[in-house]
């Protein structure tokens, strides 16, 4: 197998041109600075393993490449690296949380557990010494502790135990390096002492509780707990600067079973180290290695007597030391030192020397590692990432750069063929929060958390003018004209700021031109255009008032923004992003994308919804959409989207039909995707993982989306398959009973003449069949399905069309049913707003409002209406008195309603008893 015959770095040699992924992750930049990270080959071959989002990174530093491990849904939110540096375990938080051991000489991974602590996921894991066994804490409120032998095939612990919530919050863990059936754990306030045994089959615990309270002096917070290397003792570090020393039971032997009372675990004493808070406490063969939130790296012997330091002024608080598994040859003295090295020592004075041989890694916790060669104290930096959100990211418009900036005002600029880091620039006064190239690629300017925009040189990132500070909040978006006359901003306080480009003593220069508070509820889009007629930039703006707004540029003077049109493209649904849809016919379009899946075509000029589609449906709705640029390989008439929604990434092949095997996405970020940037080329799409604080390369491959298109099936088969049942179920053969009834009543039930075989049903009979499937459209939607088929060949043909087929039909209906059926919860939401508490404590809607509603708000209702369709639902037609016809009366519906519905109304009463609609909870 591969993980029998691999060898360390052989996972780099594996071939990465071949791909079986639309798209597939070529490069993760950033880190998670909270986890620590690991030396796993140092000297020729120095690689590291570190954790960004959801992702194991290996990198080998000094070829620049890098291997991925990915595996986890959700962030990875602990990791751990067995002695010999094979090994690795990695766990995660969320929904599905799982354990994952891989093989880091093959990448592959050997062992997945699922449903380990399936409620919160796990927050602390260790590997024993000898690597058989997993010790993992769960992240739940009342936390569960469990040992694995990973192994196993069982996919159960071996032991497990709850921990009482008065031991705090416990989230460090490790074993004995010398006996893997103890370990030791610790919260802030909390250190507890673990031994486990099997016995009969049963599964036993035991734990030791201290706390500071044991002690007379100011003790400090927890950070981390080791055994001591002559196994009678451990230790714990504290945030005063201290170690704790525990006393422990010397031999402690196995038991068959745990013993009735613990096993003595005593506070020794509490030795004061520094001043400064020990954050990292490692414990290599016969030395002590401590780092502190100064950055200093101190090593001590058994005694707790000071070996040396390694301190530099440029590292952060230490969050992780990593020794190499590579020993150099034995220096002559401690660095700093004129005594002979091994002179002064005991019988261990040589193990003493094999560890200060080690060079390490350091990992701080404002994002930097450095490489520290222990023979020269040499500090060297491999990497600064952002130290806070990263939510700003653009492509430049005709080189391989792209630029990123965080919330931490770090601005960098990547050269991402080679992966070369080029120029950076850091800002002070605030965070960035968007990034725009201008379309000639000379600018590049960045919107601020302050609300300021900065115009900078693409190249040097120096500011060529003063800054702007016209934005009262956050600037959230940024988009130059195509002709880089105009520049465009958006903020959280929903308003819209244009920037003009204009000639000032001989030279060109920015200028505030004017704003507009052109929304109320938060945009979610600005778009720059151009007008067909003229070449003059267009700009629109969307927001989540469901209101398009476009601007006229040419009319707007200083200090006034002129609207030309607001127009409500949503009823119900709420817009969430905005395109230009590619010219794929004679008539021209752009695309938007709302928060109930699905994806709309509006005519660019008249503004009228044109076509409604089936969009991606992956957990959640799409957030952002750009086209994709075309490749000098691809079809030149075959075009793609790009999109992210919450926590992923996507390819959709347009023209969009709603046929779901032409999209395809891949989790990116799980706790949110805030930007992406798309290559000039179109080869690499770019995500940036806001508050994961790293971004990523993901290289596209359509061919692969191409072949996953074709082998979904042509025609209708894809959308046979949507209907419940398929093509041979029941569903579509009451759609076909459905479909050709209404021809029969077209022609009239009770005549005599020859009927016309047709295939096609009159386009106002579309609302019944709807409505017969379970589809229950309003008004709105109903003129929005006719019109969609009655324009269809508008354009091309100057024609209307008046009918429409089974096929189109069936089309039509996918496309425009609620993607994810009739919810109970959207009815419960509208009885939230427009209800009140009972006496029972339930929402409910007073009979007369409810009435009053269906009449005065919406799509109102006349009376004779309300009361014709409450009457047909509740079973019962009331007739005039006297008559022998089925008259209908609607002074005997009013009657007959109040009898029927209850005064007061629930959700469960409108949905069972009114409407008599199968929805489940």
């Amino acid at each position: 197998s591969m993980v029998w015959a691999a060898t360390p770095g052989m996972l780099f040699r594996k071939n990465k041109d071949s791909s079986f992924h639309p798209l597939d992750l070529s490069w993760v930049f950033g880190y998670n600075s909270s986890l620590a990270v690991h030396s796993l080959m140092d000297g020729e071959d120095r690689v590291l393993l570190y954790v960004s989002s959801h992702t194991v990174v290996i990198h080998d530093i000094l070829r620049n490449r890098q291997f991925h491990l990915q595996g986890h849904t959700n962030v990875i939110s602990c990791l751990c690296v067995s002695e010999d540096k094979r090994w690795v375990a990695t766990a995660d938080r969320g929904p599905d949380a799982m354990i994952i051991v891989w093989d880091s000489y093959s990448g592959v991974p050997v062992r997945t557990i699922f449903e380990s602590h399936s409620e919160d996921g796990v927050c602390a894991i260790a590997i024993s010494q000898d690597a058989k066994y997993l010790v993992t804490i769960s992240a739940a409120t009342v936390q569960k502790v469990s040992v694995w032998r990973w192994t196993l095939p069982t996919g159960k612990p071996m032991c497990s135990t709850e921990l009482k919530p008065e031991f705090g919050y416990q989230d460090y863990v490790i074993f004995n390096p010398q006996n893997p059936h103890e370990f030791v754990s610790n919260s802030k306030t909390q250190v507890i002492f673990y031994l486990w045994v099997i016995s009969h089959s049963l599964h036993s615990h035991a734990a030791w509780l201290l706390s500071p309270q044991t002690f007379k002096c100011r003790v400090g917070q927890f950070s981390q707990s080791v055994f001591h290397f002559n196994n009678t003792r451990a230790l714990t570090g504290t945030s005063a600067g201290k170690l704790v020393v525990w006393d422990m039971d010397n031999p402690r032997t196995l038991p068959e079973e745990l013993p009735a009372k613990p096993h003595g675990v005593t506070a020794a004493k509490v030795v004061s180290m520094q001043k400064e808070s020990l954050t990292v406490l490692k414990v290599l063969e016969s030395c002590i290695a401590t780092g502190d939130v100064k950055g200093q790296v101190k090593f001590y012997d058994g005694q707790l007597r000071l070996l040396t330091i390694y301190s530099h002024d440029k590292v952060g608080p230490i969050r992780s030391i990593s020794f190499s598994t590579i020993l150099r040859d034995p220096p002559s003295a401690f660095p700093g030192s004129s005594q002979p090295f091994l002179t002064s020592w005991s019988d261990s004075s040589n193990s003493v020397s094999l560890t200060l041989n080690r060079n390490f890694i350091l990992s701080t916790s404002d994002a930097t590692m450095f490489h520290v060669a222990t023979d020269s104290t040499n500090f060297e930096r491999i990497m600064t990432e952002a130290k806070k959100a990263v939510n700003a990211i653009a492509c430049h418009p005709q080189e391989p750069l792209v630029a990123v900036g965080s919330h931490c005002g770090l601005l960098k600029v990547w050269e991402y063929k080679q992966t070369q880091y080029l120029v950076s620039r850091i800002f002070t006064e605030a965070g960035i929060q968007c990034l725009a190239y201008d379309p000639e690629g000379h600018f590049l300017a960045a919107g601020f958390t302050d609300g300021s925009v900065y115009i900078l040189d693409a190249i040097s990132l120096q500011s060529i003018c003063e800054e702007f500070q016209f934005s009262q909040g956050p600037v959230t978006h940024i988009s130059f004209s195509h002709d880089s006359k105009y520049l465009a901003t958006a903020d959280e306080n929903y308003s819209v700021t244009v920037y003009k480009r204009v000639l000032q003593n001989g030279s060109r220069c920015w200028e505030h031109l004017a704003g507009l508070d052109s929304h109320y509820k938060p945009i979610r889009s600005i778009l720059f255009g151009v007008h067909s007629d003229s070449n003059e930039p267009r700009l629109l703006s969307l927001g989540e008032d469901r209101q398009l707004v476009e601007y006229d540029l040419n009319s707007s003077i200083k200090d006034h923004l002129v609207v030309i049109h607001r127009d409500r493209l949503e009823q119900v649904a709420v817009p969430l992003c905005l395109t230009w849809y590619p010219q794929l016919s004679t008539e021209s379009f752009f695309l938007t994308a709302n928060n109930c899946y699905k994806m709309k075509l509006y005519n660019t000029t008249t503004k009228m919804c044109r076509k409604t589609l089936l969009g991606p449906t992956y957990g959640s709705p799409l957030e952002k959409i750009q086209i994709l640029p075309r490749t000098s390989s691809a079809d030149p008439q075959q075009h793609y989207l790009v999109y992210i929604t919450k926590d992923k990434v996507g390819l959709q092949m347009l023209p969009v039909d709603g046929n779901p095997h032409k999209s395809s996405a891949f989790i990116c970020h799980p706790d949110g995707a805030s930007d992406f940037a798309i290559s000039h080329d179109g080869r690499y799409i770019f995500t940036a993982g806001g508050k994961e604080r790293t971004f990523m390369k993901w290289k596209v491959n359509l061919h692969v989306l191409d072949a996953a298109a074709f082998l979904g099936g042509e025609d209708l088969i894809p959308f046979y398959n949507l209907l419940d049942g398929g093509r041979e179920g029941k569903f579509f053969k009451e759609l076909e009973d459905y479909f050709y009834y209404v021809q029969l009543c077209s022609q009239g039930i009770e005549t005599l003449e020859t009927r016309q075989v047709s295939t096609h049903i009159p386009l106002e009979e579309i609302p019944s069949v709807m409505r017969a499937i379970g589809f229950y459209p309003s008004e709105e939607e109903i003129e929005e399905m006719i019109n969609e088929v009655k324009f269809s060949k508008y354009a091309d043909t100057g024609e209307e069309v008046t009918k429409i087929n089974l096929d189109d039909f069936i089309k039509l209906y996918i496309n425009h049913r609620p993607a994810l059926g009739l919810s109970m919860k959207t009815i419960q939401r509208a009885f939230q707003v427009l209800g009140y508490d009972n006496k029972k404590g339930d929402k409910v809607i007073d009979r007369g409002d409810f009435l009053s509603l269906l009449q005065c708000r919406g799509e109102q209702m006349t009376e004779d209406e309300l009361a014709e369709c409450l009457t047909t639902l509740l079973g019962r037609r009331p007739r005039k008195e006297g008559s022998e016809l089925d008259t209908y009366d609607p002074t005997g519906a009013a009657a007959l309603t109040e009898e029927e519905i209850p005064a007061e109304i629930t959700a469960e009463i409108l949905v069972a008893d009114i409407l008599g609609l199968p929805i489940a909870e």
